[in-house]
């Protein structure tokens, strides 16, 4: 945009029209970008965009352009305006990311983490009495299945103590699962 067009705006913008505030940002925003971007510090880059810092600054210039509170003489007043004013935006919010970025840390360097708390008594007994209804459920010769994978057993390993066939092992588990959770269906 011409610096003519941009004084012929900036002549409404102080009369406070609206849709001229908007054409002022669409024609200073990609240049506020860029300063943004190259003022961005690179631990913070990945905490946000220069997009989000131009957008807030005009967010929350747009009602001082509204009622009138500022008058600039000239375009070249306005951008550095501005460019001041997003510098301020950028600055606060990079201290504020650089601050949070100091205190993380990366999970590999987490002395150990928490134990996870022993189950509840009533997760003990709802543990209890699925196993039961699973035992009742299939024929005793499945039962080695069973309690091979409760002990944490592949299907590979189940198949190779039980001597049947992978698949075998899995379809066995997938019918007392279907039992499990339709009791009232044929399977």
């Amino acid at each position: 945009m011409d610096a003519a067009t941009i004084e012929l705006l900036l002549e409404k913008l102080s009369g406070g029209d609206v849709e001229a505030a908007e054409q002022v940002f669409q024609a200073f925003e990609p240049y506020l970008r860029r300063v943004v971007r190259r003022r961005l510090p690179s631990q913070v880059q990945a905490r946000f965009e220069s997009w989000d810092i131009v957008q807030s600054v005009w967010a929350d210039l747009l009602s001082g352009f509204r009622d009138g509170r500022w008058r600039f003489q000239s375009a070249a007043q306005l951008r550095a305006f501005l460019i001041r004013v997003v510098q301020y935006r950028l600055y606060d919010r990079a201290r504020r990311a650089l601050t949070q970025a100091q205190r993380e840390e990366p999970l590999g360097r987490v002395a150990a983490l928490p134990a996870a708390p022993d189950p509840r008594p009533s997760e003990c007994a709802q543990a209890d009495s699925l196993w039961q209804k699973l035992l009742a459920l299939c024929p005793a010769e499945h039962h080695p299945i069973l309690h091979l994978r409760r002990r944490g057993l592949t299907l590979q390993e189940v198949a190779a103590r039980t001597g049947l066939h992978e698949g075998s092992v899995r379809r066995i588990l997938r019918q007392l699962a279907r039992r499990v959770a339709f009791p009232n269906a044929e399977c």
